[in-house]
C-alpha cells in the first residue's frame, strides 16, 4: 500500500468513526431518556465526547498530510499527535464523569431496568468492538497517531458498553428474582470501567507527550538504522544517531565518519547513498539529515 492509499484508508476510517459516534450518541441518549436508564445516559454523554475526539482526529489528519512549507519545514505530522493529546484529555474527563455518576448511583434508589436499554448497550458493544478492530488495524498499518488514539477511544467505549450490558443485565435478573442488591451491579461496573478508561487516557497522553517532547525512538529501531548505515563501505564510524517521531513519520539525524581524503562530490554521493539506504528499507522515514565527519585510519 503506497502513501496515497495509506492516507485514503486513514481518512475513510476516521469518517466511519465520526459517523458511528454521532449515530450511537443519538441512539443512547434517546433510549436513555425514554427508559430512564442512567448508565445509557452516561454512556451517551461519553459518546458525545467521542464525536469531538473523532472530529479532532479528522481535522488533524487532514492537516498532517500537508507538505512541508516555509513555516513548517519538517512538515505537519505533529498535528496528529495534538489530536491524540485531545483524545487523551477527553478520555480522562470521561473517566472522571463515569466514576462520579457511578458513585452517585450507589447512594440512590436504582431505576427499573429495561430490555430495550440492554439491547441498545449490547448493539453498542458489538459496534464499538468492530470499530476498534478496524481502526487499530488501519492505524498501525498507516502509523497514524490520530487514528490509533481514535481506536483506543473505541476500546474505552467497549469497556463502557460492556459495563452497561453487565449492569443492566444484573438489574433485570434482580427484578426477575426479586434480588434487590443486583440493581447496583451497574454502578459497580461503572467504577471499574472508569479506572480502565483512565488507564487508556494515561497511555495515549504519555505517548503524545513523548512525541511532542521529541523523545528518541526505541533503541531497537536505532540499532536497525545503525546496521543499515554500516553496510555502506565508505562509512567507517557512526558518531551520533538520533531519530524522532513527527506524527506518522520519522526524522533521522546522524553524524558519520568517512575517509577524510574524499572530495566534496564523493561525500555528497555517500550522503545520498546513506539516505536512500535508510528510506528504501523504512517507509515511515520521511527525512534523513546527515553530517559527514573526516575519518583517518591512523587516529583510530
Amino acid at each position: 500500500m503506497n502513501k496515497h492509499s495509506h492516507s485514503s484508508a486513514s481518512i475513510i476510517a476516521v469518517w466511519i468513526s465520526l459517523i458511528s459516534n454521532i449515530l450511537l450518541t443519538g441512539i443512547k441518549l434517546v433510549v436513555g431518556f425514554l427508559f430512564q436508564s442512567p448508565v445509557l445516559l452516561a454512556d451517551g454523554f461519553h459518546n458525545a465526547g467521542d464525536v469531538i475526539a473523532s472530529g479532532a482526529a479528522l481535522t488533524s489528519m487532514r492537516i498532517s498530510k500537508r507538505p512541508a512549507d516555509d513555516d513548517h519545514p519538517y512538515g505537519h505530522g505533529k498535528a496528529e499527535v495534538i489530536s491524540s493529546a485531545i483524545v487523551a484529555l477527553i478520555l480522562g474527563l470521561a473517566a472522571i464523569y463515569i466514576a462520579y455518576e457511578a458513585i452517585s448511583a450507589l447512594f440512590e434508589e436504582p431505576s427499573k431496568a429495561s430490555i430495550i436499554a440492554l439491547l441498545t448497550a449490547f448493539i453498542s458493544l458489538i459496534w464499538k468492538h468492530a470499530l476498534y478492530v478496524y481502526t487499530i488495524r488501519i492505524g498501525k498499518l498507516t502509523n497514524s497517531k490520530g487514528l490509533i488514539a481514535t481506536a483506543y477511544d473505541h476500546l474505552a467505549d467497549v469497556y463502557a458498553s460492556l459495563a452497561a450490558v453487565v449492569g443492566i443485565g444484573l438489574a433485570l435478573i434482580g427484578d426477575l428474582y426479586n434480588i434487590h442488591f443486583l440493581a447496583y451491579g451497574d454502578p459497580v461496573a461503572g467504577i471499574i470501567v472508569s479506572f480502565l478508561v483512565l488507564k487508556l487516557a494515561y497511555v495515549i497522553g504519555k505517548e503524545a507527550m513523548d512525541v511532542l517532547m521529541e523523545k528518541n525512538i526505541s533503541q531497537h529501531r536505532l540499532d536497525e538504522f545503525a546496521a543499515l548505515i554500516m553496510t555502506i563501505p565508505e562509512v567507517k564510524r557512526i558518531d551520533r544517531l538520533r531519530a524522532r517521531e513527527h506524527g506518522h513519520y520519522i526524522l533521522v539525524d546522524l553524524r558519520v565518519g568517512v575517509p577524510g581524503e574524499m572530495t566534496i562530490q564523493e561525500g555528497h554521493d555517500i550522503s545520498h547513498k546513506i539516505r536512500d539506504t535508510i528510506m528504501d528499507c523504512n517507509e515511515d522515514v520521511d527525512e534523513v539529515l546527515i553530517h559527514l565527519n573526516p575519518w583517518y585510519e591512523e587516529n583510530e
